[in-house]
């Protein structure tokens, strides 16, 4: 662990163009550096080209960063990964599944190509080295996969984190509840290792509501109110295997894990978290706020980027839709969906900003905004902005607009990471 006059050594996984990199950066003060990204990975294992890691390394040139498999890095060559005190990435929602060996004295098995269990073997391998601290992101689907089994897989990541001696805290932030241009709902998870001051903090509370809504670290960046008191817990039973195959407790209804939580040794504290957002309050950069306040001035525009013709295939994809549609099969079936607002609104924050948001081709999902020169898609630029990163940071090399627009469909909201890396120091220093 870092003492007190020196930065907070972070790994950074799954790197993508560095959002957490960013937020932690803008943590830092003159005078003092609060955290150091002191090592990275990114690696796609879809493409030749690694359009992402390349842009990482051209953005932060002085961070030690390997563009492999991180399997195969902790396979084959794990002293790359240096001690740190806080872990950080974005992994994917996958299947958690875990599966016992065909001999039970050897263990467990979890699904290859899953990318949690890299970080999971990380921190095991670590053993006592391990860090501290993790900072990890997800889309909120996470807290209630899969479908028939709603809530196993993050059951088994908080079980497994148990198992290693973390408190983990989680929350379900929206960024543009706290002030921020784009609406994106993304669950947030910050653990704490046994034998750290937060968490003999966390374990003096009689009540874990009064760390969710009150004194935790979470709270004090994106502080809510819970709708309802935590009476009982939901207590994660059985090894991993055993949690892979409860339908029980893990059905299609309903998943045990709500919006806001804390799982402490083994047992899950949870509840709806209503956002109560004070700008002046406020851990992050709430410079920008709506959609119109991140638009760029006509003049820098380029022309490729306004609706030239597809007026009715855009207003279509658009419009509410209830029509006869046939599979590939051969089976017919009643397709709907309802209107969306078309041209976007200027005065509310954004839409979340989707991989497949680049492109002149006409899209449901795609923004348009309305502007003195017409209509027109959003630029590289203006989607950085939604995501809270600085201007041009993914034109570093030769990426298409389409290309700088799937990394930013793919980053997290900058300012949700400098909140949270802020309170985290804060909660430090005060239980030093």
């Amino acid at each position: 662990m870092s003492t007190s006059n020196t930065p907070l050594r972070t790994i950074e996984l799954f790197a993508g163009v560095g959002g957490f990199h960013l937020g932690l950066n803008k943590c830092n003060k003159d005078e003092e550096c609060i955290y150091e990204v002191v090592w990275s990975n990114q690696w796609e294992p879809s493409t030749k080209k690694q359009h992402a890691s390349e842009v990482y390394q051209a953005c932060f040139p002085g961070t030690k960063h390997t563009n492999e498999d991180i399997a195969k890095v902790i396979e084959e060559d794990f002293e790359q990964i240096p001690e740190h005190d806080l872990l950080v990435g974005g992994f994917p929602c996958q299947d958690y599944s875990v599966a016992r060996t065909l001999s039970k004295a050897e263990g467990l098995r979890g699904k290859k190509g899953v990318l949690w269990w890299s970080i999971y073997d990380i921190l095991d391998k670590k053993g006592k080295k391990a860090p501290s601290y993790l900072m990890l992101e997800n889309v909120d689907r996470l807290l209630k996969s899969p479908a028939k089994q709603r809530g196993r897989d993050f059951a088994i990541m908080l079980s497994s984190l148990n198992e290693l001696g973390y408190i983990v805290e989680w929350r379900v932030i929206n960024a543009a509840d706290y002030g921020m241009p784009q609406r994106r709902r993304r669950v947030y998870i910050m653990a704490y290792k046994k034998g750290t001051g937060i968490y003999k903090n966390i374990k003096k509370f009689k009540d874990p509501s009064e760390w969710l809504s009150g004194d935790g670290v979470m709270n004090r960046a994106f502080p809510m109110k819970l709708e309802k008191d935590i009476k009982e817990p939901f207590v994660i039973k059985g090894d991993l295997a055993d949690i892979s195959e409860n339908h029980e407790d893990y059905n299609p209804k309903k998943s045990p894990f709500d919006t806001v939580g804390i799982m402490i040794d083994g047992k899950s504290y949870s509840a709806k978290g209503i956002p109560q957002y004070n700008e002046d309050e406020a851990l992050h950069d709430t410079h920008y706020k709506t959609l119109g306040d991140v638009l760029v001035d006509d003049k820098e525009v380029p022309e490729e980027f306004y609706l030239k013709g597809d007026m009715e295939k855009w207003e279509y994809m658009k419009g509410s839709k209830k029509e006869e549609r046939t599979t590939s099969a051969g089976y017919t079936y009643c397709y709907s969906e309802g209107a969306m607002v078309f041209p976007d609104a200027l005065d509310n924050a954004s839409r979340t900003i989707v991989t497949g948001e680049g492109g002149s081709t006409p899209s449901r999902f795609k923004h348009v905004v309305k502007t003195k020169k017409g209509l027109r898609r959003l630029t590289p630029v203006e989607l950085e902005r939604l995501n809270m990163f600085p201007d041009n940071h993914t034109n570093k090399l030769d990426c298409t607009a389409a290309k700088r627009a799937f990394f930013m469909g793919n980053a997290l909201v900058v300012g949700i990471v400098e909140g949270l890396g802020k309170s985290l120091k804060e909660k430090i220093d005060l239980l030093k």
